[in-house]
């Protein structure tokens, strides 16, 4: 019995060339024991690009969504909040305006120079001028011309150390429109403003007070 099995296990040994086939069945299998292993490796790349884009497209998201912390302005998110329950006063104009803080003192006449800041805004309060950001307030004098109409008109009824929030129609803004510029928005022809103007002071008047 046991002659018999040595005889039929002898049967299988390889002929010549044997070696070779032998080596063929080897690469085979150890081919298809790898696969798994390069399946994995793979799904694993794959991941991780899905992974890297992802969070490229929700940083990307999210800075995209977060306002400039370098902009300086008169009224901030909480204040610009606050206003939306403050009744609008309607001037013949068209321009509105909502006081942010009234001031003291005397209105500047038409023809009087005042020296006031300002923060100009698109309609969803992306600024693109500011005389925060130049560092020095500017001097107007009011009714002359010298600004637009709107902000020209907004200044008159301002005290001194008051701040106004002023929504000027396009008639009365840039009805040229203005270029984009660096971290700038352009402003479309004829496009509302708004502007948050504060009136420092009043030279002169103030002194003849």
């Amino acid at each position: 019995m046991a002659l018999a099995s040595q005889k039929a296990f002898s049967s299988f040994r390889p002929r010549t060339g044997g070696q070779a086939r032998t080596n063929a069945v080897r690469v085979c299998c150890n081919a298809q024991a790898d696969a798994p292993r390069r399946n994995f490796l793979q799904r694993s790349v794959a991941f991780v690009a899905a992974a890297a884009v992802l969070a490229g497209s929700q940083s990307g998201a999210l800075a995209a969504s977060l306002p400039p912390q370098d902009i300086k302005v008169l009224c901030d998110a909480e204040c610009s909040a606050a206003l939306e329950s403050v009744e609008a006063v309607t001037l013949p104009s068209g321009l509105k305006y909502k006081e942010i803080v009234p001031g003291n003192g005397p209105s500047p006449p038409v023809g009087f120079q005042v020296v006031a800041n300002y923060v100009a805004m698109t309609p969803n309060l992306r600024v693109f001028d500011s005389s925060l950001e130049k560092g020095k307030p500017y001097d107007i004098r009011v009714g002359a011309g010298q600004v637009i109409k709107g902000l020209d008109e907004g200044l008159l009824g301002m005290k001194p150390g008051g701040i106004r929030r002023l929504y000027i129609p396009g008639e009365l803004g840039f009805p040229k429109g203005l270029k984009a510029g660096p971290g700038r928005p352009a402003v479309p022809p004829a496009s509302p403003v708004v502007f948050d103007v504060q009136l420092l002071y009043i030279p002169g008047l103030e002194a003849d007070e």
